[in-house]
């Protein structure tokens, strides 16, 4: 009965077995290493790198993707993995040579991860090979059996990732964009029925729309998955995702605004079904056989709603129609995220650019390479607020200290330190203590009972024998029941090896002990001392930052349709500060927050800044610079309007670098409303694209006005709110 509860809790906690299966896997391969390295090839050299090849790539990788990928991704590394181990043997002279290389290699192996978020998952590993490698003896001409253990044991560990009970396939980042553009399209049929003839049903659509868009922000989705690498498809995949956003908002708002009487013929709906068109069809090209997505239809919609947009009568002076003039003005803008939406998915699909496609501001890197794309994301965290940057540091002076801490005491098992420190450290000091009493208390139980088998047991065939029931519980039981079990379990496991490789006796247990204790001192020491706050401050000092950088834009926008110069500069810096702002973000989900942070809506404060650069970019694309020059009166008004934003950013990013209470902010009006303070102007001039220009530039600061309202003051708020959302 206890048996059979025992395994109903664990099957509890591990839906569809996956952690049971794994474990299982690395079981049987790690085993099959051992047994044929130790007592096969009569090699404890070549038996130590084959297990710790297994448990390194098998238990601290964390791989993203399908089974033949991760299988793909082991067998590519190999050359990496050589290099370390080949480093380790090298240094291992000196133990300040083999510190040194600690600190370089640390730095360098963690910091990598800001080109491609998927080298973060195999971080762990890379260090712990080196960490092997560097301690005593000093032994180069073992080096061949070094690199032979882990490459049998990494091929093994790949063919078993494919053959013996491969992981279900998790939900990718393209699937879910898919599945939101999905959603999307289908409320904008839904919007576009709203104008011409209302049924009922649409709120349950609505809010499905709004779940699936929102499941693609960063913080949702696993590092290894989240677009969030410097390459190409990467950085599309984060456009499309946020002009995603823009075309549910510009929806949204177009679904306010209908019309109290349903109206049969409007050219805002025959552009919404061939917006609702596009949408679905640029999910389904992100699919492995999709076809590409054809803009064809939505530029004929385009320019059929262009060349029907209402001015007046005759000469242009007569009173416009303003809720028509919304209607459209809002329609023509999410068709324009819509195209970028669709060209998004091409580059995504790794497809070139060409002519308008090309968007030359949004999607100018994917005219670059992809080591200079690597060396711009390098360069951009290469910065003192860089929270990937405090964290890689962090870690590497962690790991080079506990390295000269373990050769100066001259530790026989001195890396297990180092595993401890790499255990233990957390990317900020209030993490780091969370997981030091699992730790210790765990290694303490562990100690405990190996060191009492050991001193009743002590002949190397039990260990032997036993060694895949400790390796399933290590790596299947002691993760589902939580850190301390897992502690103590591969503090079990570790003795029952190295009884076999190096026997100490009860010596063992009471070393791993004093090394992890040693270890996990270092680690809270590291984390205490350098950036304690981890990413909170990180990510309110790059988020004001970034807000401050997005009012620069608005307001230089402004003056490029008023006939100033193209803000590309300060394009350029919102997206270098996008670079931080999501990678903080990103870490800051890993942690515990501090008070100033807990408060903050980060999605909606994110999101505010978001939809501001792609649609700005946008909206020069219809909107040329100095297409509203030799207007004053529009002049005044628009200035007026970018004025009161610029104060509104600047005062969210001084709430959010210091937790203060926000300032009101004005709410924003309906369309109609908002285009009411334009209506005495549009009769002053008898160009329509003039009228049009100046109407769609309004509405662009109104919505900027709107999500701006709707982020929630820090300490106070609904986060179940529509900005959340949006």
């Amino acid at each position: 009965m206890l048996g059979t509860s025992l395994l109903g809790r664990l099957r509890g906690r591990d839906p569809g077995d996956v952690v049971l299966r794994r474990a299982a896997r690395l079981t049987l391969v790690a085993s099959a290493v051992f047994y044929a390295c130790r007592y096969g090839a009569d090699s404890p050299m070549l038996a130590t790198y084959g297990l710790f090849g297994v448990v390194a790539a098998g238990s601290f990788a964390q791989l993203p993707g399908p089974a033949p990928q991760r299988a793909r991704i082991l067998v590519t590394s190999l050359p990496a993995v050589w290099a370390l181990i080949a480093a380790g043997t090298l240094l291992a002279w000196s133990t300040w040579a083999a510190a040194g290389g600690m600190l370089v290699i640390g730095f360098v192996v963690a910091f990598a991860g800001v080109a491609n978020s998927r080298l973060v998952g195999l971080a762990s590993a890379f260090q712990l090979f080196y960490i092997l490698a560097s301690f005593p003896p000093y032994e180069p001409d073992t080096l061949p059996e070094r690199l032979g253990g882990v490459t049998l044991a990494v091929v093994l560990l790949a063919v078993a990732e494919v053959v013996l009970w491969p992981d279900p396939v998790p939900v990718t980042y393209r699937q879910r964009l898919a599945e939101a553009a999905d959603g999307v399209g289908t409320f904008l049929d839904d919007t576009a029925d709203a104008l011409t003839h209302p049924t009922g049903g649409r709120d349950t659509r609505r809010e499905r729309a709004y779940d699936a868009v929102a499941a693609l922000a960063l913080s949702r989705n696993p590092p290894a998955w989240a677009p969030t690498a410097a390459g190409a498809q990467d950085r599309a995949l984060r456009i499309c995702a946020a002009a995603l956003r823009e075309v549910l908002a510009e929806a949204d708002r177009l679904a306010a605004d209908a019309p109290p009487e349903p109206i049969p013929d409007l050219a805002a709906v025959r552009l919404l079904r061939s917006c609702a068109d596009t949408t679905r069809a640029a999910g389904r090209s992100l699919s492995p056989d999709g076809p590409p997505v054809d803009l064809g239809g939505l530029d004929v919609a385009v320019g059929r709603a262009e060349a029907a947009y209402p001015v007046g009568e005759g000469d242009g002076r007569a009173a416009p129609d303003v809720p028509r003039l919304c209607r459209d003005a809002t329609a023509l803008a999410l068709a324009a995220q819509v195209r970028v939406l669709a060209v998004g998915t091409r580059v995504a699909n790794g497809s070139r650019l060409d002519g308008e496609d090309a968007y030359s501001g949004l999607f100018e890197y994917a005219r670059h390479g992809p080591w200079t794309l690597y060396w711009r994301q390098f360069r951009a965290h290469l910065a003192p607020r860089s929270a990937h940057l405090h964290s890689s540091l962090r870690l590497a002076v962690a790991l080079a200290v506990a390295r000269v801490a373990a050769g100066l005491l001259q530790l026989t098992h001195g890396f297990w330190v180092l595993l401890a420190t790499l255990t233990v450290l957390r990317t900020s000091a209030a993490n780091t203590r969370t997981e030091l009493r699992p730790a210790v208390l765990g290694t303490i139980v562990g100690a405990v009972v190996s060191g009492g088998l050991m001193l009743v047991i002590q002949e190397p065939i039990v260990y032997a024998v036993a060694l895949p029931f400790t390796l399933m519980l290590a790596f299947g039981v002691g993760r589902l029941l939580g850190p301390v079990w897992q502690q103590a379990l591969f503090t079990v496991l570790l003795t029952f090896v190295f009884a076999q490789l190096a026997p100490e006796g009860w010596r063992l247990a009471a070393a791993r002990l004093i090394d992890v204790v040693l270890g996990a001192v270092i680690g809270v020491l590291a984390g205490v001392a350098m950036w304690p706050h981890g990413a909170s401050r990180d990510l309110r000092r790059n988020a004001a930052r970034y807000l401050a950088a997005c009012a620069d834009v608005v307001e230089q926008t402004v003056q490029a349709v008023l006939g100033g110069p193209p803000p590309d500069r300060a394009l350029d810096r919102v997206r270098r500060s996008t670079t931080l702002v999501d990678s903080s973000y990103c870490q800051y989900h890993s942690e515990r927050p501090d008070p100033p942070s807990r408060g903050v809506d980060w999605e909606a404060v994110l999101a505010t800044g978001h939809r501001a650069v792609p649609a700005a970019e946008s909206l020069l694309r219809r909107n040329p610079p100095g297409c509203l020059a030799g207007w004053p009166a529009a002049a005044a008004l628009l200035r007026d309007s970018a004025g009161q934003l610029r104060s509104g950013y600047d005062d969210l990013a001084d709430e959010v670098a210091h937790g203060r209470s926000s300032s009101p902010v004005p709410v924003p009006t309906n369309c109609v409303d908002e285009l009411d303070r334009v209506r005495p102007l549009l009769g002053e001039v008898g160009s329509r694209s003039s009228i049009r220009h100046l109407v769609e530039v309004d509405r662009w600061l109104a919505g900027l006005a709107d999500s701006l309202a709707r982020v929630r003051p820090p300490g106070g708020g609904d986060a179940s709110s529509r900005g959340g959302k949006s």
